[in-house]
């Protein structure tokens, strides 16, 4: 027998286009799974940001990407929408791209034996193979495998719309696309698809709660035997302190003393008082409530009257930008407030943080905490999650555990934890053990991809390792 055929389908792919943690899913996940011996193509639709003259591309160890061009609905600035909102028509962009990527595999003449589908965008996916190419023999053998990145985007559309899906209106039902008397592509998906995933295993059993699952935990709960969570990895490759040319000064587990030199450099450069010694806070975030910064807000002037300095990058709602401006012009020399997007400047802050923020209200998997452990700073997060995952309380007695958590969502658990840090910052030969120790954790790619590798055994029933 050949190799596994995976076509990885998803709305943006680094380095194409991206908007969020979904695209470095979808660029770095493919280069895992072909090293693990599986024959995967990537599939995306054309936006304006794809520099590409042609209708595909080569990524990693000559995995294509092809490209759905329908310049009407992608040769757009931005991918969903724009400041007015989403885009009126994204229900039809992403409905073309759905059909299109099916047409596409024909025409290449690749049957794909899993599609790996990502998010709302690619939700009707399934419902196409199950419907209009129900009988299709090209498709005979191909299983779909859909991965939930975010509950909280669905894909949520006007009923009237519903005909733009070129399918039969029978289908409007409360069993598969009805949801609240509106259409809802991602429910819709998790009906047709053969198997389920997310991001984090612990996310996995959050969303059958009605606390996580947005609506959708009664139609999870009947798909629970084919629900399972993986969490993501990064790239170890892309954010490493050894090779990272953005940072001031490159280092590893072994050189701590490089890491302090960051520090420095990036005090001088943001205007705070240049001191090592000072313990230095980082929070790299979407300034919105999910990200926990109502937490953050009740306890930041309290956090800045003490001997730290916070290191902010990010943007989001007003409220906040409002609130970390003020913190600003009264801690000048303590806080760093960057209220925008900044790519160099963020891994400069993970180089040069001790303590990094995520006190997330919820989190499907984060990426922070383990880029985080790369560049030798401590995640202080919420047990949520991939977080909850990846991040346990550090014991000093017994030297395990890797961070810092509390599990209230309450500001006094969340200054606990910050507290539990920088009493530990203190003790500096437990601390730069503790430094050494998660920069040598391993959270890349590979060993996520040998649990995809085995989800697509269980959903085709052949053995692919």
């Amino acid at each position: 027998m050949g190799k596994l055929k995976v076509l990885v389908a998803s709305s943006e792919v680094v380095p194409f286009a991206k908007t969020g943690g979904l695209a470095d899913v979808a660029g770095s996940l493919p280069l895992a799974l072909e090293e693990a011996g599986i024959d995967v193509r990537v599939v995306m639709p054309k936006y304006a940001s794809v520099k590409s003259k042609e209708d595909e591309a080569v990524i990693g160890n000559g995995i294509k990407v092809y490209f759905v061009k329908n310049d009407a609905y992608y040769n757009r600035k931005e991918l969903y929408g724009d400041k007015f909102g989403d885009y009126p028509d994204n229900i039809e962009r992403f409905a073309f791209f759905s059909r299109e990527l099916l047409e596409r595999c024909k025409r290449e003449d690749f049957k794909p034996d899993i599609i790996h589908c990502n998010d709302w965008q690619t939700a009707l996916v399934p419902v196409y193979l199950n419907t209009v190419y129900k009988f299709d023999p090209f498709f005979a053998n191909t299983k779909t495998l859909f991965t939930i990145h975010n509950m909280a985007y669905q894909g949520v559309f006007p009923k009237e719309e519903f005909p733009k899906l070129g399918l039969d209106w029978a289908l409007f039902s409360i069993r598969y696309f009805e949801f609240y008397d509106k259409i809802n592509l991602m429910k819709a998906g998790l009906v047709y698809s053969d198997a389920i995933s997310t991001v984090s295993p612990t996310y996995a059993k959050e969303i059958l709660t009605d606390e996580f699952g947005c609506g959708l935990e009664g139609v999870l709960k009947t798909r629970k035997d084919v629900l399972s969570g993986i969490l993501n990895g990064i790239d170890a490759k892309a954010w490493d302190p050894e090779t990272d040319k953005k940072i001031y000064k490159r280092y590893s587990a072994a050189d701590s003393d490089s890491k302090g030199i960051n520090k420095e450099k990036l005090q001088l450069e943001t205007g705070l008082k240049v001191d090592r010694e000072i313990p230095m806070i980082g929070l790299i975030s979407r300034l919105a409530d999910q990200k926990g910064l109502d937490l953050l807000a009740k306890i930041i002037s309290e956090l800045l009257n003490t001997k730290v300095q916070f290191m902010l990058l990010g943007t989001g709602d007003n409220k906040y930008h409002v609130l970390f401006e003020r913190m600003a012009k009264m801690h000048p020399k303590n806080a760093s407030i960057n209220l925008k997007f900044d790519a160099v400047l963020a891994q400069r802050i993970y180089a040069a943080s001790d303590l990094f923020l995520i006190p997330s209200r919820y989190e499907p998997c984060g990426l922070g905490q383990m880029i985080s452990f790369r560049y030798g700073a401590i995640p202080v997060v919420r047990q949520t999650g991939g977080l909850k995952d990846s991040v346990t309380e550090f014991d000093p007695k017994t030297g395990e555990g890797n961070g810092f958590t509390f599990s209230e969502y309450k500001s006094e658990a969340l200054y606990s934890a910050i507290k539990r840090g920088l009493n530990l910052y203190r003790n500096r030969a437990v601390w730069e053990e503790l430094v050494r120790k998660v920069m040598t954790l391993d959270y890349s790619w590979k060993a996520s991809a040998k649990e995809y590798v085995k989800l697509y055994d269980k959903i085709t029933g052949v053995s692919c390792l």
